[in-house]
């Protein structure tokens, strides 16, 4: 069964946000039209804690878009964004989420950020969404959402990953950077169980 993967489509992350992505609302259409064409759709949530350790505000002296070494691995710094039970953190309001079977949100973990839909940035903790999936007979998924570049980038590769063939649809993402995006997108094209849809 393929399935279709919607990437934390919140209102943090669309214009006017606190970490928008440019033209981030443009993929609303696309992917609501798109729904009719999947037996199961299930959506991801950024979730973070207050002062959670992502964020450039839990560094003093630091700024958004500053890399550091966090716990061992590479971590940009964001501006506050999608906190726990914010409006900004709620799935945007055009969104159909009628048909959406289960959301899972990642980025709980206040000392490890999460961009996967599958696990943390250093792959300690999962959020049962591999395991969920199976269940539901998926083998192969189509993702959408925000950003391109960086969790539907990631959610794909752990998506490949666990074996799963997977799908990108062009015209239901967006980018934060558009040539850090082109060069991913290179990269996961020579998978063979990748492809654009």
């Amino acid at each position: 069964m393929r399935a279709l993967l919607l990437i934390d489509i919140q209102n943090d992350f669309m214009p006017g946000g606190a970490l928008p992505v440019a033209d981030g609302d443009a993929i609303i259409a696309p992917v609501n039209a798109a729904m009719r064409d999947y037996p199961l759709i299930v959506a991801t949530q950024d979730w973070h804690p207050v002062g959670h350790e992502s964020f450039a505000s839990a560094h003093p002296g630091q700024q958004p878009f500053a890399t550091i070494t966090l716990h061992g691995l590479a971590q940009t710094l964001w501006p506050e964004h999608c906190l726990a039970g914010s409006d900004g953190a709620a799935l945007h309001p055009a969104l159909d989420t009628r048909r959406i079977a289960a959301i899972f949100r990642k980025g709980m973990d206040p000392h490890t950020d999460s961009y996967s839909a599958f696990c943390d940035n250093g792959q300690r903790h999962h959020t049962r969404l591999d395991a969920w999936l199976r269940a539901c007979g998926v083998t192969d998924i189509d993702v959408a959402g925000l950003a391109a570049d960086y969790c539907v980038y990631y959610s794909i590769k752990d998506a490949l990953a666990a074996g799963f063939r997977v799908r990108l649809l062009e015209r239901a993402t967006r980018a934060i950077d558009p040539a850090g995006y082109a060069a991913k997108k290179a990269e996961l094209l020579q998978h063979p169980a990748f492809g654009l849809g």
